[in-house]
């Protein structure tokens, strides 16, 4: 016989509410002033914005009615939050297209220099680099024209897909954007590496699809590392082979490494870059081509670096499955880099609510538990350490023998 453990932390704040207090609003208020973002509101304000937004992304409402409808549900409870009432449809779709979203971006910076000494405490293994940084970019669909989309035009005059891209640098050891770009899908991607302010003597890795031979060389100058990917089409020439090995079939590793030039321009005058290129062979089969400016740390760990690039591809993976970005709470340009902003600022405060919590789930299973318990009075870190249920075993006792409980 075991008996269910009912005992549960209850405060007396709704989920939602504990969350929010996470945001220094001190801070918050520093931005508002000097963004002037509530001067032509009178109900609908940046703080009662950024709640809706995040209401909506938290429960995975697919529209900004829906949102609305949901938070008029909460009757009572909405006190807990500082609002008298739910925002109405039109107000806060007015918010949406008229607030700027350079503010909400502003607050996701911040947030993020605010937590750097939380979300700072895990290190990868096997790195060098203290400062390591993963770029690449993530594209969103939209079913319009308001930001231009990729691909061919479509036949029998169809509507072309819309889209957008984010381009994001994250830290590798944190797993937290550093920088955040959003532009139209048909922008190529090399163009928004000189927007990267990279410290000297960090790293940053990248897929080939950011070759950029002179941003490259200035890279170098600067003494920025980098590795990515040769592209297929690369002409170079080798000066020096370095280090070659024969493998065994299934045996993964090192194939070969080379001292090699590229040409580039610059000022209308050629120039060369001196570059270093590994081969490398995965447990698939797979040959891949790397090349990096860094002469020093060892072949395997040219490779193991590019490898940890697919740490950003789960981060979109992450955004795209836990939060909301398949529907668009506005059809404006603003309206829709604002909700992207606001979702970047969701999953910091989940990751923010992960380390602090010290919790091994994954973040899906949090992001799932606050969407269920969002407006409930648990304690937030006791909900996260402890959501499952417990049993508390009891040994059965033995009767005696004298009590004989069956007629034969």
């Amino acid at each position: 016989m075991s008996h269910k453990n009912t005992e549960k932390n209850l405060v007396g704040q709704p989920i939602f509410k504990q969350i929010l207090q996470f945001i220094p609003r001190n801070k918050f208020d520093l931005l508002v002033n000097k963004h002037q973002s509530d001067r032509y509101y009178k109900t609908f304000d940046s703080w009662t914005h950024l709640m809706t937004m995040l209401f909506g992304i938290f429960s995975r409402c697919d529209s900004m009615g829906e949102i609305c409808d949901g938070m008029q549900g909460l009757a009572g409870k909405l006190n807990y939050l500082g609002m008298e009432k739910s925002p109405a449809k039109s107000t806060a779709g007015d918010g949406l297209r008229g607030r700027d979203n350079e503010f909400f971006k502003d607050v996701y910076f911040m947030l993020l220099e605010h937590f750097k000494s939380v979300l700072s405490v895990s290190r990868i293994d096997n790195v060098s680099f203290a400062k390591l940084f993963i770029f690449d970019s993530s594209t969103i669909r939209l079913f319009s024209d308001i930001m231009k989309g990729v691909g061919r035009n479509p036949k029998n005059e169809g509507k072309k897909k819309g889209g957008l891209k984010v381009h994001m640098m994250i830290d590798a050891h944190s797993d937290t954007p550093e920088f955040v770009k959003i532009s139209e899908a048909k922008l190529h991607d090399k163009n928004f590496l000189q927007y990267l302010n990279l410290a000297a003597h960090s790293m940053i890795v990248f897929d080939r699809a950011y070759n950029h031979y002179l941003q490259f060389a200035h890279w170098t100058e600067q003494q920025v590392n980098f590795v990515c990917r040769l592209k297929k089409n690369a002409v170079y020439q080798v000066e020096e082979e370095l280090f070659r090995q024969e493998l065994q079939d299934g045996e993964s590793g090192v194939l070969l490494e080379e001292h090699i030039h590229l040409i580039y321009k610059e000022d209308n005058k050629q120039k060369t870059l001196c570059l270093r290129k590994v081969n490398y062979r995965d447990d698939k089969g797979r040959i891949f081509e790397f090349i990096t400016n860094n002469f020093e740390i060892s072949r395997e760990e040219v490779a193991f670096l590019y490898k940890l690039r697919w740490n950003i591809e789960l981060l979109f993976k992450k955004l795209k499955q836990n939060f909301q970005l398949h529907y668009f709470y506005s059809e404006t340009e603003n309206g829709i880099k604002t909700q992207i902003w606001c979702t970047l600022i969701a999953q910091l405060l989940l990751q923010v609510l992960r380390v602090k919590s010290k919790s091994k789930k994954a973040f899906s299973t949090i992001a799932a538990l606050i969407r269920i318990h969002l407006i409930s009075h648990l304690e937030i870190f006791w909900m996260v350490q402890n959501s499952r249920r417990t049993y508390t075993k009891q040994k059965k006792r033995r009767k005696p023998p004298w009590i004989q409980t069956e007629l034969f």
